[in-house]
């Protein structure tokens, strides 16, 4: 199964349906919404990793509005604009704010499929930079735990050896009560 959580959003049914169809056929997971409004209100209750959206659809929010709205909630979705009037300036908007490629209608799937493949191992690499990032972190912080553990010990054990060293310096005791005593402050580690 694909990782990646899909939204689709087109106001053509036929191309909604194609799109669906074939995702779901590739195990992404998917939803739909019918329009730009719809989409908006699944992208603020819902995370997608991608969102395919057509650029121009009826209704007051079109596909830029989608992708300012996705990138707004979390700047680690993914958005594909399609379009069947694509032009340079279009595409190259879309691309200042944030869309991470532009097809045109009709869609070829094929191409879609290598793109969404790509960002899914984008994704996957990111994550696992993520995961190594927290274990080092983890690995940092236990290591200082531990070489201030022994620091402390060695501290200890050099207060201990101080303590001995005056029992055995000290002329006052037999030297037999001083190894006594010596002996007894290293047993009782």
């Amino acid at each position: 199964m694909n990782n990646l959580k899909i939204l689709v959003v087109d106001d053509d049914p036929i191309t909604l349906l194609l799109l669906e169809k074939r995702l779901q056929k590739e195990e992404y997971a998917i939803e739909i919404a019918k329009n730009g409004t719809e989409a908006i209100a699944l992208i603020s209750k819902h995370y997608f990793d991608v969102v395919v959206t057509d650029l121009k659809m009826p209704g007051g929010l079109d596909g830029i509005d989608v992708l300012e709205a996705s990138k707004a909630v979390n700047h680690r979705t993914e958005v594909i604009l399609i379009t069947a009037h694509a032009t340079i300036d279009t595409a190259v908007a879309a691309m200042k704010k944030g869309a991470s490629d532009y097809l045109q209608k009709p869609i070829n799937f094929d191409e879609l499929m290598i793109r969404l493949g790509k960002i899914n191992n984008m994704k996957k690499l990111v994550k696992n930079a993520d995961d190594l990032r927290e274990a080092m972190d983890i690995t940092e912080k236990n290591a200082g735990e531990t070489i201030q553990n022994l620091e402390l010990t060695v501290a200890e054990l050099q207060n201990r050896l101080s303590e001995i060293e005056s029992v055995l310096s000290e002329k006052s005791i037999d030297s037999t009560e001083r190894i006594q005593l010596a002996l007894s402050m290293l047993s009782a580690t």
